[in-house]
């Protein structure tokens, strides 16, 4: 996970938003996955990143994609620590 400030920044924010979760919200949080068509998609755009093949639109796209997936994975990490806290 990227752990520059700017996500730090964003973890901190979102303190306040995870600490309201139940836990059968922070469960069914822990236990979302992308849908398989994005998922593909996504395999898609990685796979011609690595190969230096993206479009504009697509180098868009992707940074897009990334970014929303960190966003995800940090509210995720906190659901998961907020399940931990309930025992």
């Amino acid at each position: 996970m990227d752990t520059s400030p700017s996500v730090n920044v964003l973890d901190q924010l979102l303190d306040p938003v995870t600490e309201c979760l139940t836990p059968e919200v922070a469960r069914r949080i822990v236990g979302l996955e992308l849908d398989p068509g994005l998922q593909s998609k996504l395999n898609d755009l990685s796979a011609k990143a690595a190969a230096g093949e993206l479009t504009p639109d697509e180098q868009d796209a992707y940074e897009e994609y990334v970014e929303a997936i960190d966003l995800v994975a940090i509210i995720k990490a906190k659901a998961r620590a907020s399940l931990l806290g309930e025992a």
